[in-house]
């Protein structure tokens, strides 16, 4: 009785055979002609209708194959104008050694797949950006690279547009800030001689309650403006610079930085309290960077801490990074207010427990910081049980 012949298994498409189909030449004549048909069908088609330009570049930056996005795309009156040329040609001047570093990373260094964004030139002569993500695929010729390519001029311009946006505004704040100090510093040096003036009138009548009381809200509200401008500026700072790390024993560190602030807690009654991981403990700060930080924590930790309470500063290794901790047993945040506790001049601002009023910038800048380290912070936070702020950097 014959054998029933066993139904053929169809194999996955090499990369070679979708390269062949796109170059429309049999990848393997032994297979069936249907399947290589199909194959050919497929693959062209993907091709050939992809909305983002496609192309197939060897080794030199030849351009083997074209789809009719990339000849759109270059303003090309067809792909016979690409095909043979290499695509560094249409590289902008500034941005040919764009295209020599992707040809290195793939065909040097081995890697499997690249991405850039770089600067084009049409056929007029007009330029556009473009994301090149580029992929190696092994072919019967060596290793040819796989392109596909976004036009992202228009997200380009909205991004210098932004910038633009961002640098007036920046140098707007930067200029009333500056111009702002002055003023306040006079309104202060003017309350400061009245309330002298005031105080050396000893053997006259005293001054009138609501005289005193005016020049105190006088000369609170001209701190407060004073600390709202340092902290604009300093933000400002931070955008512009970036940090000098260097490597800090850690121990000496918070030692120097809690004793910075032990006279305003014996003060308040409220102890400090160091707890440090055993053994040395080194990181790379910019310490005169994250002291602010650290600065900004106990100063709130104290704030909102009432007397007998405690606050302590903690250190640890935690999984190859180095663990912060400030915490305090003080009245704790109310969950609803976490979520926004770092954002610039947050709503959520609240008076300390002698009713100082903060300028919503001293979290939103110790985040900045802390990232700037390379570094994560959040808290842990409950009502009438205290706080913890934690750091972790690597």
């Amino acid at each position: 009785m014959p054998q029933a012949p066993t139904p053929a298994q169809p194999a996955p498409s090499s990369a070679a055979e979708n390269a062949a189909a796109l170059r429309g030449e049999p990848a393997d004549p032994s297979q069936p002609l249907d399947r290589y048909e199909q194959s050919q069908v497929r693959f062209r088609t993907v091709f050939e209708n992809a909305p983002l330009g496609q192309k197939i570049i060897t080794p030199d930056l030849t351009i083997r194959q074209a789809n009719p996005a990339v000849v759109a795309m270059l303003g090309c009156a067809g792909v016979e104008d690409l095909v043979g040329r290499k695509i560094i040609e249409f590289a902008h001047p500034d941005h040919r050694a764009d295209w020599q570093e992707l040809q290195a990373r793939l065909w040097e260094h081995r890697l499997p797949a690249f991405t850039l964004e770089t600067c084009l030139v049409r056929c007029d002569g007009s330029s556009f950006w473009c994301q090149v993500h580029s992929v190696l695929f092994p072919d019967e010729d060596g290793e040819l690279g796989y392109t596909i390519l976004e036009d992202i001029s228009d997200r380009k311009s909205l991004e210098v547009k932004l910038k633009r946006v961002y640098d007036a505004q920046e140098t707007i704040l930067q200029l009333a800030t500056h111009d702002l100090k002055g003023p306040i510093a006079h309104i202060e040096l003017l309350t400061d001689l009245l309330q002298r003036e005031v105080a050396s009138r000893s053997g006259e009548a005293p001054p009138p309650p609501e005289m005193v009381h005016y020049l105190s809200l006088i000369q609170g509200a001209c701190a407060h403006a004073h600390a709202l401008l340092q902290d604009v500026l300093y933000v400002g700072d931070l955008d512009q610079n970036g940090l000098q790390k260097r490597p800090t024993d850690l121990h000496a560190y918070l030692t120097t930085q809690l004793n910075l602030h032990r006279l305003a807690a014996q003060e308040k009654g409220i102890a400090l309290a160091l707890d440090l991981a055993p053994g040395p403990v080194q990181a790379r700060l910019q310490p005169e960077k994250f002291g602010r930080v650290l600065d900004n924590l106990l100063h709130n930790a104290l704030k909102f801490t009432p007397a007998g309470g405690t606050v302590t500063v903690g250190l640890r290794e935690h999984e190859g990074k180095v663990r912060f901790t400030v915490q305090d047993t003080g009245v704790g945040i109310p969950g609803r207010l976490h979520n926004n506790l770092f954002d610039k001049f947050n709503p959520t601002r609240r008076a300390g427990l002698n009713g100082k009023i903060t300028t919503g910038l001293g979290l939103f800048i110790a985040k900045q910081i802390v990232e700037l380290h390379g570094g994560h912070i959040w808290l842990e936070s409950r009502e009438k049980e205290g706080t913890t702020f934690f750091i972790e950097i690597a």
